[in-house]
């Protein structure tokens, strides 16, 4: 199964992969949704099987979790595993405590009353105090299929992407605010397949054009936050991960917006009272700001210097990474004003199996991704028209 906690109701797109997002539900689509105790269709999915479209799907939750249906034999009670292994409160693992900080937190499994044995995974939404998410789903590794797979299976995933083993990563699909229009773009599994070596740094330039300037200040968030999942790969040897993906997810909102995000007064913490009925568009704050902003190469190295000095701290013995979390919550963006709020999440573990040696297919990919977005921080400015469609 591809990646699917990746996030936007798409209207139906021309060949290219290409959508505009829609702003408008119809009522009739609204009220068929709430169903399962409020939980809704996830708003916001860019890969992956839809819920109401596939037999599994995700939902949204009212207290601000998503839910990920439990995939059939062997795939959901392994990654159902995998999330209770990492997640356990008895965990006394040192390799496994750390990864904890570079997957969607994990609060068990969900089940409506009217359906107990249908189980979710329910985790956290990567995106919920974002207000205009531009969200990136990119399967990573040399191989999308694991060493149990039949031989139909291998051939059927080398068929969909046969450069698979010589990148090391797919764009799975992408959600991307424009600013000019303020609306989001979105490209599907079949914009990524297209992708050519000589064409990949374009198509992940995509993700980062916000229709007036290339977003390097997140760019740059992004290379440092895939070099510490590069670090942790790089010093286990006891997992492999075959068909997982990286959510990328940074803040499409300008930085002159407000610091405060409204977000997190209407989005409690999971587990939080809320009245029966009650559903919310999280992602989907159309909140009008002045369009301005500042991606100067100053600003960039400003951000970079910050995000250095704050690295170098959490790697202190005493630093304290709860009471530090809670800030980051807080005041997510404000640390440098240039809006560069970032998250890259590890996602989709239905193909993890212990090991004894290094994971070399995912490390190959996140080198190979860290290449292609290091080359994007030396790019020019960008127009529209240079992107492929």
């Amino acid at each position: 199964m591809e990646s699917s906690i990746a996030l936007g109701r798409l209207d139906p797109g021309p060949a290219t992969g290409a959508s505009r997002l829609s702003g408008v539900e119809p009522a009739h689509e609204r009220v068929a949704q709430r169903h399962l105790n409020g939980c809704v269709p996830l708003s916001h999915q860019v890969a992956g099987h839809k819920y109401g479209v596939d037999k599994v799907g995700i939902l949204q939750h009212p207290d601000g979790t998503v839910l990920k249906q439990l995939q059939p034999p062997p795939r959901g009670p392994r990654e159902m595993h995998f999330y209770s292994m990492v997640y356990a409160d008895d965990c006394g693992d040192p390799c496994l405590l750390e990864l904890r900080n570079h997957l969607p937190k994990y609060y068990g499994t969900w089940a409506s009353p009217d359906n107990p044995n249908d189980l979710y995974l329910k985790l956290e939404d990567v995106t919920r105090l974002f207000q205009k998410p531009c969200i990136m789903d990119v399967k990573l590794g040399q191989r999308s299929y694991d060493p149990f797979a039949s031989q139909e299976k291998r051939e059927q995933q080398i068929r969909k992407y046969p450069l698979m083993e010589e990148i090391g990563f797919l764009l799975l699909g992408m959600r991307v605010y424009n600013v000019s229009s303020d609306s989001f773009d979105s490209y599907n599994q079949h914009y990524g397949r297209k992708l050519l070596k000589d064409t990949l740094k374009d198509g992940l330039a995509k993700f980062f054009f916000n229709g007036v300037a290339l977003r390097k200040d997140a760019v740059l968030t992004s290379i440092a936050k895939v070099q510490q999942i590069l670090r942790w790969f790089e010093s286990q040897e006891q997992l492999c991960f075959y068909a997982s993906s990286l959510l990328f997810v940074y803040e499409g909102q300008p930085p002159s917006a407000p610091l405060h995000s409204p977000l997190q007064d209407k989005t409690p913490a999971p587990g939080a009272g809320w009245k029966e009925g009650h559903t919310a568009e999280y992602n989907n704050n159309n909140i009008q700001e002045p369009i301005s902003w500042d991606y100067s190469l100053d600003t960039i190295c400003t951000n970079h210097k910050s995000l250095c000095q704050q690295q170098c701290k959490e790697q202190q013995p005493n630093y304290n990474h709860e009471a530090a979390g809670q800030v980051a919550v807080r005041t997510r963006g404000a640390e440098t004003g240039a809006g560069s709020a970032v998250e890259v999440r590890m996602i989709d573990f239905a193909h993890v199996f212990p090991s004894d040696t290094h994971d070399q297919g995912y490390i190959y990919g996140l080198k190979h991704l860290l290449s292609v977005l290091q080359q994007l921080l030396h790019e020019p400015e960008l127009h529209s028209s240079s992107l492929p469609h």
